[in-house]
């Protein structure tokens, strides 16, 4: 039992993390969704948008982006490769000096997954003005770049 003088717990909802979880978790579930309609999940969804950025990316730079390990990364640029939307090529003689690419296919894929981004952006912030958006994806970024947070959200 609570001594009578402590204060009570705050109530959940008080809380700024149980908000943007909350949000976050409906946001992440429809964008799944979307992109599993289209064959993709979400970290191939970022890799592939990485990979359309540069015309060759190194498996190093591939995984910083990704915030992840060699081995999870792998796994991605393997799925890609499978699914005919990536290739890796070996530069010398060692896997280290490994560039990859999106293929033709890869490439006209990203453009259609960037439309389902920005639809599920406007489904869910699109009744924020534009003053609006912009102040919550500051804050967001201020947030970020304050604490420091590297891992990229693919999961």
């Amino acid at each position: 039992m609570r001594k009578s003088q402590e204060p009570a717990p705050s109530q959940l909802d008080d809380h700024f993390g149980y908000w943007l979880r909350f949000v976050s978790n409906h946001v992440s579930r429809r964008f799944q969704q979307l992109l599993a309609a289209e064959g993709t999940s979400v970290a191939e969804w970022v890799a592939l948008r990485v990979l359309f950025e540069q015309v060759e990316t190194s498996h190093a730079d591939l995984i910083q982006r990704l915030g992840t390990t060699k081995g999870a990364a792998s796994k991605i640029v393997s799925r890609l490769e499978e699914g005919g939307l990536a290739k890796r090529r070996t530069v010398g003689n060692a896997q280290r000096g490994q560039v990859l690419s999106l293929t033709r296919k890869g490439k006209a894929l990203v453009p259609r997954l960037a439309t389902l981004a920005d639809q599920n952006d406007a489904h869910f912030f699109g009744h924020l003005s534009v003053t609006q958006r912009k102040a919550l994806r500051d804050i967001l970024k201020t947030l970020v770049t304050l604490h420091q947070l590297r891992e990229v959200p693919v999961t």
